[in-house]
């Protein structure tokens, strides 16, 4: 089975040179009297590695990888390695570090998430749109710093900085957007 591109969605699992990646982003661009060239950003879902790759003609032929997710749980961190348990079957399952490297900052005790298995092995996880985490520091807002209403960087609990409203203090749970480490509430 191959799809086309009219069938690329972003988060879409493709094989391509025996490898499996996630479609990042992609784009179509035509030019007169020419064939279209069209450009995939691609994750690789076993290293993490991004790269692009151009495609030229109006047809292009891409493999779906046989990705399967499952219901799990973070459980804990140990040198590097980091541990989550499958919702159904309780089993047991361990990452390394460059695998979850960079959604590390939003894991946090027993977080529901989906893992990701190609080949029967794991190989990354994929989190929520949103997490709660705890504000551990940041600067005391004061009144009439801003007509417009202001922002002021903070740290949660795993250690990721963001910027939230002045009115949110060190203690306070705040929702974060997980797609761009961005505030969304106060919780």
């Amino acid at each position: 089975m191959t799809f086309g591109f009219g069938d690329l969605r972003k988060g879409n699992a493709i094989e391509l040179e025996g490898e499996p990646y996630f479609i990042v982003d992609y784009e179509k661009n035509k030019m007169q009297k020419r064939a279209p060239v069209t450009r995939i950003r691609l994750k690789s879902i076993k290293t993490g590695r991004v790269i692009d790759k151009n495609f030229s003609g109006y047809d292009i032929k891409l493999t779906p990888a046989l990705v399967e997710k499952k219901k799990a749980k973070y459980l804990y961190n140990d040198s590097g390695i980091y541990y989550f348990m499958d919702e159904d079957d309780f089993e047991q399952y361990a990452l390394s570090a460059d695998l979850v490297e960079d959604v590390s900052s939003y894991l946090i005790d027993e977080l529901s998430l989906e893992l990701l298995f190609y080949e029967n092995q794991p190989v990354s996880i994929e989190l929520p749109t949103t997490v709660d985490l705890e504000v551990s520091e940041t600067e005391p807002g004061y009144k009439g710093d801003t007509a417009q209403g202001g922002t002021k960087p903070a740290v949660v609990e795993t250690g990721l900085k963001l910027m939230v409203p002045l009115f949110i203090e060190a203690g306070n749970v705040v929702k974060v957007d997980t797609r761009n480490a961005s505030y969304v509430s106060r919780v």
